[in-house]
C-alpha cells in the first residue's frame, strides 16, 4: 500500500515509476551523472555559425548538410534542417543515408558524397580537419558543438549549433551539491563544450566524447567502486546506462527508449524532480554531517507509509494480545493476528 500511494503521489508530482525498487535505492545514491543534450541543456538547439572552406557558398553547404539531416529525430540534425529554413535553402532528399553511432551520419545529396559529425568521423574517412580546426575551438570553447562537413572526401564546411541550458538546470545543480551529492557530465560532445557548459554550472567532472557503451562502462567502474549511482539521461544513447545504474532516471522529453530503459522518469525533464535531502537537524555535529542521501518527494511518501503500516502492525498485534491467543480466533479479532503477522517485519525495517 505504501509503495502505491508514493507512486501515486509521484505520479501527481510529474515523477513516473516503474521500478518501485528504486525507491529504496535512492538512499544509497552519492554520485550522480548526467547527460548533456536534452537533460542539462533544453534539446532544442539552433544553428548559430555557418564556416565554410575557401570557394563553398554558405547556403550550398547548408542545402546539403540539411538534406543529409532531413530524415534524423536528432536534436542537432533538427536544428540544422531549422535553420535552413530559416535561411529559405531549399533543402533536397538525401539517399544512402547511414548513421555511426558517437560519430555523424553519411549519405548522398544532390548526387554528391556528403558526411556530417565530429573530429573521430572525419578521421573515420580520412579528411583532414587541420585547416579549420581553430575555427571549431573557438567555437567549442564558447559552449557550441561544432561539426564538421565533407563533400566529396574533402572538408566542406563547420556548422555550429547551441543549446541553451534549462533555466532550472543551475538551482538543481546546486541543490544537489549542497547535499553532498558528486555531479558528473557524461555526453558525446567533444571535451571543450562540455567543459564549457560545466564551467558554467559548476559541475565537478567531465567524460566527454563518449560512446553509449562507454557511458555504461562509466556507470559501472563508479558502482564497482562502491558507490550509489544514478543516472539522468534523454536520449537513445543514454539508455545502456541508464539500465546499468542503481536507478536511471529518463527524462520524459526525451527518447521513448531512454524512458524505456529507466526505473524512474521526469514527466517535465526538469532535474528539479529530484533534488529532495535530508536537512541537518539540531544536534548535529557540523563536524560530520549527515551523510548525503538523494531523495525524490515520492520516496518521502513512501516511507511515510511504511511508518504507517508498521503503527498498523502494532495496534493489530495489541487487540489480538487482549482477545485471546492460539488457533481459535476470539470475538472474531483473529483476523487481527494475521494481519499482525503479516506486517511484523515492516516494523523492524521502518527508518528511524
Amino acid at each position: 500500500m505504501s509503495i502505491m500511494t508514493a507512486t501515486g503521489r509521484g505520479a501527481h508530482a510529474g515523477v513516473l515509476i516503474k521500478d518501485a525498487e528504486a525507491l529504496e535505492r535512492f538512499a544509497s545514491v552519492d554520485t550522480l551523472i548526467v547527460d548533456k543534450t536534452g537533460t542539462l541543456t533544453e534539446g532544442r538547439p539552433r544553428l548559430t555559425e555557418i564556416v565554410a572552406a575557401e570557394g563553398m557558398a554558405d547556403d550550398d553547404l547548408l542545402a546539403l548538410a540539411a538534406g543529409l539531416e532531413k530524415g534524423s529525430e536528432h536534436p542537432l540534425a533538427e536544428a540544422i534542417v531549422e535553420g535552413a529554413r530559416e535561411r529559405g535553402v531549399k533543402i533536397p532528399d538525401a539517399g544512402g543515408f547511414e548513421a555511426v553511432t558517437g560519430k555523424g551520419v553519411s549519405g548522398t545529396v544532390s548526387g554528391q558524397k556528403v558526411a556530417l559529425g565530429n573530429a573521430a568521423m572525419m578521421a573515420a574517412l580520412g579528411i583532414d580537419i587541420a585547416s579549420i580546426s581553430t575555427s571549431a575551438e573557438a567555437l567549442q570553447a564558447e559552449g557550441k558543438t561544432a561539426m564538421f562537413v565533407a563533400v566529396g572526401n574533402k572538408l566542406a564546411s563547420i556548422v555550429a549549433v547551441a543549446d541553451p541550458i534549462k533555466a532550472t538546470t543551475s538551482e538543481a545543480i546546486k541543490a544537489l551539491h549542497e547535499r553532498g551529492l558528486k555531479i558528473i557530465m557524461a555526453t558525446g560532445d567533444n571535451e571543450r563544450t562540455a567543459k564549457a557548459i560545466a564551467s558554467k554550472l559548476g559541475i565537478d567532472e567531465v567524460r566527454a566524447g563518449l560512446l553509449p557503451q562507454q557511458k555504461s562502462a562509466l556507470v559501472e567502474e563508479l558502482r564497482a567502486s562502491g558507490g550509489g549511482v544514478a543516472m539522468a539521461g534523454d536520449g537513445v544513447n543514454d539508455a545502456p546506462a541508464l539500465a546499468a545504474a542503481d536507478v536511471g532516471i529518463a527524462m520524459g522529453t526525451g527518447a521513448d527508449v531512454a524512458v524505456e530503459s529507466a526505473g524512474i522518469t521526469l514527466v517535465k525533464g526538469d532535474l528539479n524532480g529530484i533534488v529532495r535531502a535530508p536537512h541537518a537537524r539540531p544536534g548535529d555535529d557540523p563536524q560530520h554531517p549527515p551523510e548525503p542521501v538523494l531523495r525524490l518527494p515520492l520516496q518521502r511518501a513512501w516511507r511515510a507509509g511504511r511508518r504507517r503500516r508498521a503503527l498498523s502492525a502494532h495496534r493489530h498485534a495489541v487487540v489480538a494480545d487482549d482477545c485471546g491467543s492460539g488457533d481459535e480466533p476470539v470475538l472474531g479479532f483473529g483476523d487481527h493476528q494475521r494481519v499482525a503477522a503479516q506486517d511484523v517485519e515492516t516494523l523492524s525495517q521502518v527508518p528511524r
